[in-house]
């Protein structure tokens, strides 16, 4: 049975984010007919995306002073100011979705205690759906998806295949390894047991660190009968900066839950 008051919080990040893209994102959280209290940091040099906030209820913003704290540890800063609560939303600012979203996830986890973190199906803008339930990386699988061009990548199409999952048609519910950090949906006493994100990663692969932390006590989970909208800018593959992020995030993941080459 559902309890009679569900406490929901929910943390976002921006950084120079499309305001559009931003409002939709709020917007798809705060109609949701369960009560959310959200916690915005802005990573951003000047505090432009301020007024999307302003006196929105139960929302509140925080700007860092132009200090980029990553992904990870800015939602960690997040967490720490918010209450506590029965879930915890980690939303990225390029998403969108209906009402029912979030109250079908908690009614389903709600149903299934051991489940620790569960992430809907995710379509592009497009209605293409985007594979990101993913199996344990590899060193050259990365490399492969980052640096190998597209019209090569269909030499190995079974393997990139097998590494997102496509096999089980994402289709029914299903434990995953590796789940996307644009949608986290967490029961929070869980999250506080096992530790947030590892301030250590910058940007990418946090995702991965957490999902795996999670996936060692309790079940992480994807869940297609509820979908999301991303629209996924891929910002590693235009930027050789945040290419090198990407690099060194992956050797420090390597290192801290075991090397796999292929």
């Amino acid at each position: 049975m559902m309890k009679n008051k569900i406490t929901l919080t929910a943390s976002l990040v921006v950084y120079k984010n499309n305001p559009e893209m931003i409002k939709d994102a709020v917007n798809s959280l705060l109609n949701t007919s369960i009560e959310v209290k959200l916690y915005v940091i802005d990573n951003s040099p000047s505090p432009d995306l301020k007024n999307i906030f302003y006196n929105l209820n139960n929302v509140d913003y925080h700007y860092n002073n132009g200090n980029n704290l990553g992904f990870g540890k800015a939602h960690n800063v997040a967490l720490s100011l918010l209450p506590d609560s029965d879930y915890h939303l980690v939303l990225n600012p390029d998403v969108f979705f209906e009402n029912n979203v979030i109250p079908e996830l908690i009614k389903y986890l709600e149903h299934n205690q051991d489940i620790g973190l569960i992430s809907p199906k995710i379509y592009y803008p497009s209605g293409e759906i985007q594979y990101l339930c993913k199996n344990y990386p590899s060193l050259f699988l990365l490399f492969a998806r980052r640096f190998i061009p597209q019209t090569f990548q269909f030499l190995m199409k079974n393997y990139l295949a097998r590494y997102e999952m496509r096999e089980t048609g994402y289709k029914e519910v299903m434990n995953v390894t590796y789940l996307s950090g644009c949608f986290m949906f967490f029961r929070r006493k869980y999250l506080d047991e096992i530790g947030y994100f590892d301030e250590n990663i910058f940007m990418y692969l946090e995702d991965a660190d957490i999902t795996l932390r999670m996936a060692k006590k309790y079940r992480t989970v994807f869940y297609p009968y509820v979908h999301i909208v991303h629209h996924w800018a891929k910002g590693s593959y235009k930027s050789f900066k945040l290419t090198l992020i990407n690099i060194q995030s992956a050797f420090y993941f390597f290192n801290k839950h075991g090397w796999k080459l292929f």
